[in-house]
């Protein structure tokens, strides 16, 4: 898998868990949202644009050990298939007091649309950018 592209620090709270006491299945996607909106945020002038949005055309999980509070999760974002209107990004989810240890991997396809026409639109370059020189 390509390198890291971005990678965020996120602390588990006591509302993220489930009535058996571990995070329940729905936060790791939330984990690996605010990853994703974080990694959009740093380019901020592709954002400028408002007839330009992206949606999620598809996205997964897969658990692989169980997660508890108190603590904080490291989402790291890798770059996958880069499209013409598309991209996927992985995600690896670790403790981090483990970062060695997986607790969940994860992807999501990204897909940019036109406001105006509802279709999708190439990706702005300065995504496109960012993705390629930390790749």
């Amino acid at each position: 898998m390509n390198s890291t592209i971005y990678q965020t620090d996120i602390a588990l709270r006591w509302g993220d868990m489930d009535a058996i006491g571990h995070v329940n299945n729905t936060v790791y996607f939330r984990f690996f949202e605010q990853a994703r909106v974080e990694w959009m945020a740093t380019v901020p002038e592709a954002r400028l644009d408002p007839e330009v949005y992206v949606v999620i055309v598809h996205t997964e999980c897969t658990f692989l050990s169980e997660l508890k509070a108190p603590g904080a999760v490291t989402v790291r974002i890798k770059a996958g298939t880069i499209g013409r209107t598309s991209l996927t990004q992985h995600y690896e989810l670790v403790r981090t007091d483990a970062p060695d240890a997986l607790v969940a991997t994860g992807s999501a396809k990204m897909v940019w649309v036109d406001s105006r026409t509802k279709k999708s639109t190439p990706i702005p370059l300065p995504y496109l950018d960012l993705v390629t020189v930390n790749t």
